[in-house]
This record gives C-alpha cells, structure tokens and sequence, in this order.
C-alpha cells in the first residue's frame, strides 16, 4: 500500500518558536512519521536540528538551555547589533556540520535576498550558513553573506512555508504558525521596536493570504515573548497541546488521502 508523504512547514516566531519541539513530540508519540520539512527563521533552527537527527529529547535539553546571552555576540551596529558568528557556530556543532543535502531527512531552509526581496530555498550548502541566513531578524541580525547575496529573515518573505513543502513533494501538509502578535506595552528597547514591528507586519500579511496546509497547528503563544527565551518550557507544552488537539485530524487526512492516478496510463 502506497503511503503519502508527509511534510511540515515549521514557521517563524522567534523564541515562541520553540513550539515547534512540542507538535513534533505529539506527532512522534501518535507514530505520525514527517517525511519532509521546510522552515523559516526560527522554524529553520528547529527544523535544520530534526533534520540533523538530534533526538527530541536532547532538542528539549537544548532549549531549555538556549539563553540569548549564549548567542548575542554584539558588534558595532552598523547593518545589526548581533554579529551571528557564535549561533552559526551552535548550528554547526548540533547539525554535525552537515550541508542540506546530506541530512537524514529532506530539509528547505527560507530567507530573504535583502538586494532583491527574492524569497531564497536553500536545499543544498553548509546547514549552519543557511539557518543563520533564515534567523537575520532586519535590524538585529548582520545579514548573512553567502556569496554575493545577503540575506535576511526568511520570515520576511514566507512566514509559514507551506507552499514550499508542497515543492518537496508532501502529499500531505502540517503547517505550524507561532508568530502571533498580541498588543502588549512592554516595549523598552530598540531590539523591543524591532521585533514587536515585524511581528505586526507578519500578522497582517497572514491574513491576507490563505495557507494552503492540510492541518494548521496554531500553538496557544501569544502571551509568551518572541524575544526573551524565559518560558521555554510552557512554549513546548503549548505546541504539544495543539498538536495533541488535531490527532484525530492528522489521521483521519492520512486515511483520507488517495495516491493521485498517472494520467498517462
């Protein structure tokens, strides 16, 4: 019997992103196998360790230990406050300096081309390079150079990359949304501006599209900071609740799915 293949597009958010852990550890407790996954800015991070074959558990380890301090590599803002060298250098060590195309499982990685405003799918090339490209938060992050290009946020462009997904031959599509914005006034920081804009901008341009995902996953988030890296934890069970929420969902598409006929038979 002819299974579909299953694909999850891991969207952007920041350190809600982390949501991602928990809908992929719901997903491998209901033996719902991923067969591809595409994913931007935080999506990517998450996504390119999966790929990598790190187990769920030490992911979960990792993030409870992922502090901005371990990363923020500051440099004399001139196209970013952050350099970036030391979260490519944590890509690099967890992803075993692998390039895309040598991953266990297929993996789409989503920038931003800041020349042209092209989106970019990386699918081949060093994993840590294009993870760092995907999380250039405009402002905070020095684009990344790869090439002649620089490039920036995946986010920017493909907030949730579920067409991608579809492009690497999912039959079947779980798209995961963390970047809610929520009005809040706790904005103190150049770095608080920034962040708070972007996920304005993102949430209005969700809405004027409509993702093309069999599943939407939608993680309860809202409420935590995109930027802080302090509820770590909770953001995990939130995703796994979701998820957890849209079994019945999952399976019953699986069931559903019917191998499309070859028409030139």
């Amino acid at each position: 019997m002819v299974k579909p293949t299953i694909g999850i597009a891991l969207g952007s958010g920041g350190a809600r992103g982390f949501a991602h852990l928990g809908v992929l550890k719901a997903l491998k407790k209901a033996n719902i196998p991923i067969d591809v996954v595409a994913g931007s800015s935080m999506g990517a991070l998450v996504g390119s360790l999966y790929c990598a074959g790190q187990d769920l558990s030490h992911m979960h380890k990792l993030a409870s230990t992922f502090k901005r301090k371990y990363y923020l590599d500051f440099t004399v803002p001139k196209m970013g406050f952050i350099q970036g060298n030391r979260i490519k250098e944590y890509m690099r060590m967890f992803t075993y300096r692998k390039n895309i195309e040598d991953l266990p499982t297929p993996l789409s990685i989503i920038a931003t081309d800041l020349y042209t405003g092209e989106k970019v799918v990386f699918t081949k090339g060093s994993v840590a390079d294009a993870v760092r490209a995907s999380i250039s938060i405009p402002g905070i992050f020095v684009p990344e150079k790869i090439g002649e290009r620089l490039f920036i946020d995946g986010g920017v462009v493909d907030r949730v990359p579920v067409s991608v997904t579809r492009q690497m031959g999912a039959d079947i599509v779980i798209g995961v949304d963390c970047a809610h914005f929520k009005a809040q006034n706790e904005v103190t920081s150049i770095y608080d501006v920034i962040i708070q804009s972007i996920d304005i901008m993102q949430d209005e341009f969700i809405r004027q599209i409509k993702l093309d995902a069999d599943i939407m996953l939608r993680p309860n988030v809202a409420q935590y900071s995109s930027r802080a890296f302090t509820d770590t934890e909770e953001i995990i069970k939130q995703g796994e609740v979701e998820a957890e929420a849209h079994i019945d969902d999952i399976l019953q598409c699986i069931h559903n799915w019917k191998e499309p006929k070859d028409e030139s038979e």
